[in-house]
């Protein structure tokens, strides 16, 4: 995991007592130190696994789930088709992909501005996936110190068969989460039938090589360092707080001067504060960082330095809160504790919940009043109008019938718009599949008398013959001679 120093010679201006002229070596940029996090537990601990079962579920879950006869969440880009459960979209829908964006940046938003880095610190992928190899760590290494004296030991026998056996399950894991992903794209029964034989696409192939090698050596090996360096939301999070966000804070004024005694000792009488110097916050800290000296942008507020202060100071039987989740303006007592959630009622707040929810509100009014049949019609350029022997004006329109429901439609058509207007077809009634499209092409006469030169509005009328479901107007135009 080192990476080389980098460094460039400096030669100093020599000296008039004729000192050592030896160059001066500046690093451009700090060695990487390897991070072996402590195990920990409480509250913000069992929080954080909740959300990694729950995540995992989910990831895991959706593409081995069934409804109606076919794969619960599949995304078909091949037929065009993505299905959710009970809801099926097609690429005319795309406005609910940009309002679900819009709610996810919203949300982000908002989560930040009233709790810092929630998202980070127990559901984005890199967390998550980091805990987990962690836990694969734990159970073939053993706890920190045994990893430190493991990865400081010469090569050997059992060293190789240790690593030999994390790094296969890494793998295993790595390979597990990018078939998975494939799934939601390839319906698993194909996936699973062609991974039997050998037969993968090529995209299938890379997609589940790809993301297998991005979760290995992300949660692997890059860890704090897609978080410090890689991850943009570090970067620009500071811009979403404000003194009133809720962010883990070491309570200078109370722990200091640190420094180490007996248990029980009362701080005031040694002179120093609460804090004994454990450095076990620093320890069990993911991205290696020390919160007693601020807020630092590497701090992805998992809380893992909350429990383990809390369990040194019931040992040392010290209350409890000397690193807590608190507001800039609540650590500088410009208002009580027991006050800042009634501080979440300000304007940045109220604008972002009132964005999001509208946008949400939309989103779900458009779901709900969705009609479960879609018409494309496209009138034919090739013959704008010709006249039949009849003397009638004839148009020709290709017209798709899009069935976004389950269910499948009996659609009777007509037309209606001119006098006299009439449609001229084999059939008017036509069968739809379930979330299937039929095309059909059709042709729409009317007399000379209604249709003169230009182009005229007409509707065509699409009912169901079976539940009434569908019962749509559809505007087109007719040409006139």
């Amino acid at each position: 995991m080192s990476s080389d120093k980098k460094s460039i010679p400096i030669k100093p201006v020599p000296a008039d007592n004729k000192a050592d002229n030896k160059a001066e070596v500046v690093s451009l940029y700090a060695e990487h130190k390897k991070i072996h996090p402590r195990h920990v537990t409480g509250l913000f601990a069992n929080m954080r696994v909740a959300m990694v079962w729950l995540t995992q579920l989910v990831y895991f879950g959706f593409p081995w789930m069934t409804w109606n006869g076919r794969q619960a969440v599949l995304f078909d880009l091949v037929n065009r088709k993505f299905y959710f459960f009970g809801i099926t979209f097609f690429p005319q829908d795309f406005i609910y992909v940009a309002a679900l964006l819009m709610m996810c940046a919203l949300g982000l938003f908002l989560w930040t501005t009233i709790a810092g880095r929630l998202w980070c610190g127990y559901a984005c992928p890199q967390t998550v996936y980091t805990e987990v190899f962690l836990w694969f760590e734990h159970l073939i290494e053993g706890d920190r110190s045994k990893r430190i004296k493991l990865d400081a030991a010469p090569m050997s026998a059992r060293k190789l068969g240790l690593k030999t056996a994390k790094h296969t399950l890494w793998i295993a894991f790595s390979l597990i989460t990018g078939f998975t992903l494939v799934a939601y794209f390839t319906p698993r029964t194909m996936l699973i039938d062609e991974l039997l034989v050998w037969d993968l696409g090529p995209w299938e192939t890379f997609w589940i090589f790809f993301y297998a090698f991005a979760t290995y050596g992300m949660a692997g090996f890059m860890r704090e360092q897609v978080c410090k360096y890689m991850c943009p939301y570090a970067r620009f999070q500071s811009v979403m707080f404000d003194a009133d966000t809720l962010i883990i804070s070491y309570d200078t004024e109370r722990g200091e001067p640190r420094g180490t005694r007996k248990k029980g000792v009362d701080p005031a009488s040694v002179g120093k504060g609460s804090c004994v110097d454990c450095g076990i916050c620093v320890q069990v800290c993911p991205t290696g960082i020390d919160i007693r000296n601020g807020l630092q942008y590497e701090c992805i507020g998992c809380a893992a330095c909350i429990d383990a202060c809390d369990e040194v100071m019931d040992k040392m039987n010290y209350p409890r809160g000397l690193i807590r989740y608190t507001t800039e303006n609540a650590l500088e007592k410009h208002y009580p504790e027991s006050q800042i959630w009634t501080r979440i009622k300000r304007p940045r707040v109220v604008m972002y919940s009132l964005v999001l929810f509208t946008v949400a509100g939309i989103a779900i009014t458009g779901l709900m009043m969705r009609q479960p049949m879609k018409v494309d019609i496209l009138r034919d350029r090739a013959s704008l109008v010709r006249e039949t022997q009849d003397g009638l004006l004839e148009n020709t329109y290709n017209i798709r019938f899009i069935n976004i429901s389950e269910n499948p439609q009996k659609l009777k058509l007509s037309v209606q718009g001119l006098p006299g207007i009439k449609l001229v077809a084999e059939r008017d009634v036509f069968d739809v599949p379930p979330t299937g499209n039929v095309l059909v092409t059709l042709n729409v006469q009317a007399p000379p008398e209604s249709a003169p030169k230009g182009s005229h509005k007409i509707q065509f009328v699409i009912k169901s013959l079976d539940d009434n479901a569908v019962n749509l107007e559809e505007p087109s135009s007719f040409i006139g001679e």
